[in-house]
C-alpha cells in the first residue's frame, strides 16, 4: 500500500489535501471537482472536501480507496525519491488508484512508463522523509 499517514500533502492554509478537490470525484464522476467546505472529513491529520455529503460518506467508509496515491505528491516525483507538489488536475487512476503529477509536462513523461514510475515510486514512498 502506498499510503502513510504522516506524508499527506497539504496546503500551507487549511489543511487540506488534494487542494481542497474532492478525491471521489475522480472516482464517480471522472474528472477533478473543487469540494466545498460543508462537506469535509478529517483523515489522517488532514481536511479533506468533498462536493456532497454522499461523496464523503463514501470517503469515510474507505478513504484509501479513494486517496491519492504517495499522500497527494507528484506520483512521477516519488519515482524520483523528491517531494513534488501534486496538482489535482493532473490526474490519472491507474488499476483503481489514483495519482496526480506535478504539471502536464511531468505528466508526459511519467506516462511515458506508469508501471515502471510506480514500481519505483512504491520502494521509494516508505523510506522518504517529509
Amino acid at each position: 500500500m502506498a499510503t502513510n499517514l504522516q506524508k499527506i500533502n497539504k496546503s500551507t492554509f487549511g489543511n487540506l489535501a488534494l487542494r481542497g478537490y474532492d478525491p471521489v470525484a475522480y472516482f464517480v464522476e471522472g474528472r477533478s471537482v473543487e469540494g466545498s467546505k460543508p462537506f469535509t472529513h478529517h483523515y489522517a491529520d488532514a481536511t479533506w472536501r468533498f462536493t456532497s455529503a454522499a461523496n464523503r460518506d463514501l470517503f469515510a467508509q474507505d478513504p484509501e480507496k479513494y486517496a491519492p496515491q504517495f499522500g497527494g505528491y507528484c506520483a512521477w516525483g516519488i519515482s524520483q525519491a523528491k517531494f513534488f507538489d501534486g496538482d489535482p488536475q493532473v490526474w490519472k487512476i491507474v488499476d483503481g488508484k489514483l495519482y496526480v503529477n506535478y504539471n502536464p509536462e511531468i505528466e508526459k513523461t511519467w506516462e511515458q512508463d506508469i508501471p515502471g514510475f510506480i514500481e519505483k515510486a512504491d520502494t521509494n514512498w516508505p523510506t522518504l522523509e517529509k
